[in-house]
């Protein structure tokens, strides 16, 4: 496995590869990150690992400088993965001058859920994942369905600017007790930890009553919603969604079998964390 920090090297590296498989992630590694490494090693090499703290998705008050750089041990665990090359660049490296040129993805589904509490995250994402694929010029790209929203808003993009990508997306990784693997999981204190599984506990509950007749959905998710307040959590959103838009549903999408996606942001702590659970 070789560790690669500069463009030129990259794109030397890579010339003449055309079933390239990429994974853009921001270090601090852990299983969940792991499996998409497994996984597009399904589809293409070699596989190529971005590791890169992107300051554009951060909002000022956000943790980009406290965000863990811990990239020697991200690079042993990725030896035992399946990557073949690790890149990781310096800010300079990949933002040599002012990113004033930038991805916005649209409103209808970029402004919502995420886009709503962290405005301007998208348009960082994109614009940092629109750079590393014309660097890295894969096949296919793989993500984690963690990210619900981030995934889609990301195969949109690959999609409409008609890139030679194919986005694909990776299930959730869980601890034992069900709480989704994030890097951010290492800012909970062991009690918090304990705490934390309570938010895929109330999707959960969230999930199986929406599909029986009853309250209406806005009673249900402000329902979810206060049950996590009274645990101590601070909730930006829980709520569901149609997985094609995440749009509400209808009462009768609602109790059909459209494909629906709970979803929900809470912060315990210090710590906002995000979870979903498809139906």
């Amino acid at each position: 496995m070789r560790v690669i920090h500069t463009v030129s090297e990259l794109r030397e590296v890579l010339a003449g590869q055309p079933r390239t498989a990429f994974v853009p992630t921001m270090g601090n590694l852990h299983e969940g990150h792991l499996s998409l490494v497994r996984e597009a090693a399904r589809h293409g090499s070699p596989v190529v690992v971005s590791v890169f703290v992107n300051r554009l998705q951060f909002l000022p008050h956000e943790d980009f400088d406290q965000y863990p750089r811990t990239l020697a041990k991200d690079a042993e665990l990725l030896a035992t993965a399946g990557c073949d090359i690790v890149f990781a660049p310096a800010e300079d490296e990949l933002y040599p001058q002012p990113q004033t040129y930038k991805v916005q993805p649209p409103p209808a589904l970029g402004d919502l859920l995420e886009g709503e509490f962290r405005p301007g995250f998208f348009t960082g994402v994109c614009t940092v994942v629109m750079k590393l694929f014309q660097v890295v010029q894969p096949a296919v790209a793989v993500f984690g369905q963690k990210d619900y929203q981030q995934l889609k808003v990301l195969a949109g993009m690959a999609e409409q600017f008609m890139l030679p990508t194919r986005v694909l997306g990776a299930p959730t990784v869980r601890a034992d007790d069900g709480l989704a693997l994030s890097s951010r999981n290492g800012y909970l204190g062991p009690a918090e930890r304990t705490e934390a599984v309570a938010l895929s506990q109330v999707l959960h509950q969230l999930a199986t009553s929406a599909r029986v007749p009853g309250p209406s959905l806005a009673e249900l998710e402000a329902k979810a919603a206060q049950s996590l307040r009274k645990r101590g959590w601070l909730p930006d959103y829980v709520t569901l969604r149609r997985r094609s838009d995440l749009l509400p549903p209808s009462d009768e999408q609602r109790l059909g079998s459209e494909p629906l996606v709970a979803l929900a942001a809470a912060k315990l702590g210090q710590t906002r964390l995000i979870d979903n659970l498809e139906l």
